[in-house]
């Protein structure tokens, strides 16, 4: 005979292994909407937006929402985002592979206020080494502030070199940003208990496993919508 306590016990442990999955996705969920939401907000900034012919041309974007919560520590931020890449041929745009990004200084004026962090990669060998399993903006990829102003184009030789532009925004405040010196990597973690299977991130964006839980779709209307594709 199963004693009363026990059988409590029994039913509280399967509920919250029920419930445990569902909690864990929806905060993956929280980061996919966030995103949405930074990149919405973004190319809604009137005439300070990223350019739209910037946009046009990308072959991935990732964003980086609520980068630095507080306490900003030169060379000492954290953050969480995600990663979509179009493909070349259909224009489709992948799922998001959720990565992290660490270190580096995105520079004095931010100071200890929560940042969203948008980087443009411009070419595919930029992305090669960006969907690495560990990657440093300025070391394994050239990287410069993005140029803002719709008409704006990346015109000067850094610019037109680099293969990653990135972008800040603070307290309502947009601009390009320098982010060497920054770590990404793969958070397969997040993508199990997103997807339910630890995806690399290669296997996300290129290979196109996974599926589209919600919200993807949401997310994947915003990138259509600002940077064209399907």
């Amino acid at each position: 005979m199963i004693k009363p306590w026990l059988a409590g016990g029994a039913v509280l442990l399967a509920a919250w292994t029920a419930i445990a999955p569902v909690a864990a996705q929806s905060e993956e969920a929280a980061r996919v909407r966030d995103s949405t939401t930074v990149l919405g907000e973004i190319m809604g900034a009137d005439d300070k937006g990223v350019p739209r012919s910037i946009m046009e041309d990308a072959v991935g974007i990732a964003v980086f929402p609520g980068l630095i919560k507080a306490g900003f520590i030169i060379g000492g931020q954290r953050g969480r985002g995600v990663l979509s890449v179009q493909d070349e041929k259909s224009g489709t745009w992948s799922a998001p592979a959720f990565l992290t990004i660490t270190g580096g200084s995105l520079g004095a004026q931010i100071g200890a206020q929560a940042v969203d962090l948008v980087l443009i990669i411009m070419n595919r060998r930029g992305l090669e080494q960006l969907i690495a399993n560990q990657f440093k903006i300025g070391a394994d990829a050239s990287a410069a502030a993005g140029p803002v102003g719709r008409d704006a184009s990346a015109a000067t030789d850094i610019q037109l070199r680099a293969q990653i532009l990135s972008y800040s925004r603070t307290r309502g405040l947009f601009a390009g940003v320098t982010v060497n010196g920054s770590t990404l990597r793969q958070d397969r973690d997040a993508n199990e208990r997103f997807y339910g299977q630890p995806y690399r991130t290669r296997q996300i964006v290129l290979e196109r496993l996974g599926g589209a839980p919600e919200p993807v779709a949401d997310w994947r209307d915003a990138l259509v919508k600002y940077a064209g594709g399907s």
